[in-house]
């Protein structure tokens, strides 16, 4: 069943206020109040709204400065001015601003509704239109996985640089996710029909990245004996990704300096420079302004190369996306690995949300892929976890949960005693709460030497 359309009426006037609650909700609205612009943005922070009608004169915040306010929101309901007659030019200006409409005081109650109706019907439209951009955007990058706030704006960032040619800079620690992000950006430019030729710069032997880079001709050295383009080359008419960028020594960054600006590169052996059309993308968990202040990465380069940053959080600073990033990896592990697993226990949960992942995304994908292929059941718990999650260390809040130092067996066995003294012993309730069968259950208690009644 879906929600009323609900529309907030901001107005200091209590007879107004109650004769459009009369003429709407008898149209078939649901109406919020508010009687100055500061509660208004109060409710508009707690409640669904589909339509604003805001009086434009009001002690204290105005009506004009409420809607700007309004207009800040991530996404703002469509605002209709309510204004005296005569002040047809302070309607102008809060048009300008963005109001939806406006509407004189007294209100004729048929234009009321038409108005009322028009506005929350544009809002539904643009709720639509932002879910399906939502729904495109998560299809395009499937396993960019994240519902909170920081990883929603990278995604907003993804959509906004991706059709520029501008040189993107990612930034994040190792395994967050960065050639995702590469990917991602790459889908959502022009140039996506073209290729995107990837390079780690940590990967490979400076005499070697040169000629990766840039290629070489016959004759260039022992051994090259025909021309091999290099991979700015092979990009031609798509995107080339350096990751690792910070490993990049100092004479090739001169080098990827000239050709970022000219357009131009200079293959090993040869006097002639081959034009390439190539949008540029970097990827460093290095803090390159550092490097550029220690003098090991050259300040020029960096400031070609940051005309736009997107810079990934590690894990243990969005913990609200471990849920469905561990839903994700372990339905793609299971495929990979012809392993099923139902679900997760609540307590495997918790010890992945309170782990700190120095290694990020990439440490809790090998984590479940341990869990997966080792459990003997159909649903993860926590003696599928390693011992890191239980000892003291770098588990941080994870072991402390469980005591540090304490044995993953001894983990288990006090999980089982609380989960049974909290559903009175019954094994049932308890094989329930703990996501295992009931014939797992019963192993688990012998295993332990622990009773229950039926």
């Amino acid at each position: 069943m879906s929600r009323p359309t609900t529309i907030l009426i901001i107005d200091d006037e209590p007879a107004h206020r109650l004769m459009v609650r009369a003429v709407l909700e008898d149209a078939g609205f649901s109406l919020l109040e508010a009687d100055n612009g500061q509660d208004g943005l109060n409710v508009l922070q707690n409640r669904t709204v589909d339509a604003v009608l805001l009086d434009m004169r009001m002690p204290g915040m105005d009506g004009l400065e409420t809607l700007q306010h309004i207009q800040g929101l991530s996404i703002p309901p469509p605002v209709i001015m309510l204004t005296a007659y005569g002040s047809v030019g302070s309607a102008v200006e809060a048009m300008k601003v963005g109001a939806f409409d406006y509407l004189g005081k007294p209100t004729d109650n048929e234009e009321l509704v038409a108005v009322v109706a028009r506005a929350a019907e544009y809002a539904r439209l643009l709720h639509e239109n932002q879910s399906l951009k939502q729904q495109l955007r998560q299809e395009k990058k499937t396993e960019i996985i994240g519902r909170g706030e920081r990883m929603n704006r990278i995604l907003e960032l993804i959509d906004q640089v991706g059709p520029t040619e501008a040189n993107v800079l990612i930034l994040g620690e190792s395994g967050t996710g960065k050639e995702l992000v590469a990917q991602a950006v790459h889908e959502a430019s022009q140039r996506k029909q073209g290729p995107l030729i990837k390079v780690n710069c940590a990967a490979l032997p400076e005499n070697l990245l040169e000629s990766e880079l840039f290629g070489y001709v016959k004759g260039a050295f022992t051994g090259a004996v025909k021309d091999k383009p290099g991979r700015f080359q092979l990009a031609d008419g798509g995107t080339l990704f350096l990751d690792e960028i910070g490993e990049l020594p100092m004479n090739l960054q001169a080098k990827l300096l000239r050709a970022l600006q000219e357009r131009l590169v200079e293959p090993l052996g040869s006097v002639k420079p081959v034009s390439v059309d190539v949008r540029f993308l970097a990827a460093t968990n290095r803090d390159l302004q550092t490097d550029v202040h220690e003098g090991n990465f050259r300040e020029d380069l960096y400031y070609r190369l940051n005309v736009l940053e997107i810079a990934i959080p590690p894990l243990r600073d969005r913990i609200e996306d471990i849920p469905p990033l561990t839903d994700f990896l372990l339905r793609k592990l299971s495929k990979r690995n012809n392993r099923v697993v139902r679900s997760v226990s609540p307590e495997f949960m918790h010890a992945l949300s309170h782990y700190p992942w120095p290694g990020n995304v990439r440490e809790l994908e090998n984590v479940l892929e341990r869990a997966l292929i080792l459990c003997r059941s159909d649903v993860l718990g926590l003696q599928d976890l390693p011992e890191k999650f239980f000892t003291e260390g770098p588990a941080g809040p994870a072991a402390s949960d469980f005591q540090a130092g304490t044995p993953l067996e001894e983990a288990e066995k006090r999980t089982l005693i609380q989960t049974l003294q909290d559903h009175g012993g019954h094994r049932e309730k308890t094989a329930g709460a703990l996501g295992m069968s009931r014939r797992t259950l019963q192993y688990k208690l012998k295993k332990y030497g622990l009773t229950s009644r039926k």
